[in-house]
């Protein structure tokens, strides 16, 4: 479980230094002409996945979960995968690339790396990760739980999204 738990500290940096990199990129789309959208769903959002992180540890710590091995290593593979996924789409993006959904009138859309293949790969990392972090330890109900409200989330700002960018590009 001490391994469990420095996976999820891992992954709760990883999303500190997200922040950083985000706020730093909004401030650049803002001081650019970057209007942002759907502001009132972004709360919820960064509630979600703070729950997430907590839900692992505490189904894994207070239900005693066990490490199923062929579970946990081949879903330690697929969050690896997921970071893999969520840091190409990000390096992709460059400046453009941020937590909130800003958009820079006049700039084409991004159309290489994960984009050539996906509309929304960075949410295909969000999914994969959300179902398989909790697994890597069998905390099912947390991969259960947040699946679900993620689907609801994931529903309202790909919505947003695709309407703001419909906005900036016509």
């Amino acid at each position: 479980m001490l391994a469990y738990t420095l996976l999820i500290l891992a992954v709760a940096g990883e999303r500190l230094v997200e922040l950083v990199v985000s706020k730093r990129h909004a401030r650049w789309a803002l001081a650019n002409g970057g209007r942002e959208y759907g502001r009132g769903h972004y709360p919820y959002m960064v509630a979600l996945h703070t729950a997430l992180l907590a839900g692992c540890l505490a189904e894994v710590w207070l239900l005693d979960r066990p490490f199923v091995p062929a579970l946990g290593w081949s879903m330690l593979a697929l969050v690896l995968a997921s970071q893999a996924l969520r840091w190409w789409c990000v390096a992709t993006l460059g400046r453009r690339w941020n937590t909130l959904v800003i958009v820079v009138p006049g700039l084409p859309l991004v159309d290489r790396g994960p984009y050539r293949f996906l509309r929304h790969p960075n949410y295909l990392a969000v999914v994969v990760e959300g179902f398989a972090l909790p697994l890597v330890h069998s905390a099912w109900l947390t991969a259960l739980a947040f699946t679900l409200l993620n689907f609801v989330m994931l529903a309202v700002r790909i919505r947003v999204e695709d309407a703001a960018l419909a906005e900036a590009v016509a």
